[in-house]
């Protein structure tokens, strides 16, 4: 995801300080990967450097002064264009899964142990999300649905895979 373009999106409502942005993304997106403040400060002056937002007022601080930042209409034109563009479906044509298996057979060690750790671990994880589903609000149970679902795919082809180790092991060892 992009960080700027989520902050230009943010600051379409209103202009922010740094620290109401990373309070405000964290609130929305970053539920298990929170930003840093010098990733907030270090994306805003890329922002700031490519006129894509400007410094709206600054205040005293006890610290440093507090600088408000607003979006400009560059920046408006800019995330409506990001927001227009689909995103690019990621298919996992060579998945780190895979190459598990494969080198599994290929060494002489047990595909199926390998698929059924992998399928304890995915196994874990969804009922994670899906407590955390049932605990969230829509946003959350949103994002959780999403990484379920990915999770639900996966599994799908843990379980193929397993059915087909003994031809794909013949494959492998021609």
């Amino acid at each position: 995801m992009s960080i700027g373009h989520t902050f230009l999106g943010l600051l379409e409502s209103s202009p922010r300080h740094g620290y109401d942005l990373k309070r405000a993304y964290d609130e929305r997106f970053g539920h298990t990967r929170p930003l840093h403040y010098g990733q907030v400060y270090s994306t805003l002056s890329r922002l700031l450097r490519s006129g894509l937002v400007e410094v709206d007022s600054v205040e005293p601080g006890e610290g440093p002064e507090r600088k408000r930042y607003a979006i400009t209409e560059a920046g408006v034109t800019d995330v409506q264009r990001w927001l227009s563009q689909p995103e690019k479906p990621e298919p996992y044509l060579q998945s780190v899964l895979y190459t598990k298996v494969v080198l599994a057979l290929q060494t002489g060690r047990s595909a199926a142990d390998l698929l059924d750790t992998q399928r304890a671990e995915h196994l874990r994880l969804m009922r994670e999300l899906t407590r955390r589903k049932t605990h969230g609000d829509l946003a959350e149970q949103l994002i959780c649905d999403h990484a379920l679902f990915h999770l639900e795919a996966d599994l799908r082809w843990l379980e193929l895979t397993a059915a087909r180790l003994d031809d794909l092991a013949k494959e492998i060892h021609g």
